[in-house]
């Protein structure tokens, strides 16, 4: 899979005063793993968030850091709750050679003829699976071929998707990651002249005054 290099420095800033930097347009981070101790560095703000906005959860990044580079996953990105900007990432620094579990997204490609033709509703039940791999066999992403759900009621299991040899989905196989459902029917009001209140709701009103 591709990997992106995203250039950083050390830094001896931390704490609270991480504040000075986002003002200078800098983006602290870590970088931390089995291997090494944890690292502080700090990125450019606007080359990061760019970077970081297409990566998924199983994309490998390489960190530079000038005289030494590692190879990491995104294991967490803080952000404003308000704006939605980064404000600090994790980055878990792995071995190529080391087996490692993460989640892959899954995506969903081709066109249903059960959601198509018969108005059915496409319910993804697992937006991601767990695997484990070596790093390099990672896929960015899982695709989840629906062309083949023709009937209301069609699905696929874990057990159904086309993946590498190479990547083990430790997800249970009898697991449906999609499913075509019915659409519901409106529920039907009663007339003015129907003679009865419906029992439900006068039972409900009464209990909610109560």
């Amino acid at each position: 899979m591709e990997q992106v290099v995203l250039k950083a420095e050390r830094r001896e800033v931390v704490g609270k005063h991480v504040k000075s930097l986002r003002r200078e347009g800098k983006l602290p981070a870590i970088l931390y793993g089995k291997q090494i101790s944890p690292i502080p560095v700090v990125l450019d703000w606007r080359e990061a968030s760019r970077i970081l906005s297409h990566l998924t959860r199983s994309s490998l990044v390489q960190i530079d850091l000038g005289a030494e580079k590692h190879t990491a996953l995104v294991r967490e990105k803080q952000r404003n709750h308000l704006t939605g900007a980064i404000l600090h990432v994790d980055f878990q620094v792995i071995s190529m050679t080391e087996v490692i579990r993460t989640r892959v997204s899954v995506a969903i490609v081709g066109e249903s003829p059960a959601v198509k033709v018969l108005n059915g509703i496409l319910v993804v039940s697992m937006e991601n699976l767990e695997v484990e791999s070596l790093p390099g066999d990672l896929p960015s992403q899982i695709e989840i071929d629906i062309s083949g759900l023709k009937e209301i009621g069609d699905s696929l299991q874990v057990r159904d998707l086309v993946i590498s040899s190479k990547v083990t989905v430790l997800e249970d196989p009898e697991a449906v990651v999609v499913v075509v459902t019915a659409q519901q029917a409106e529920e039907a009001i009663p007339g003015e002249g129907a003679g009865e209140e419906p029992e439900v709701m006068t039972k409900g009103k009464k209990e909610e005054e109560e």
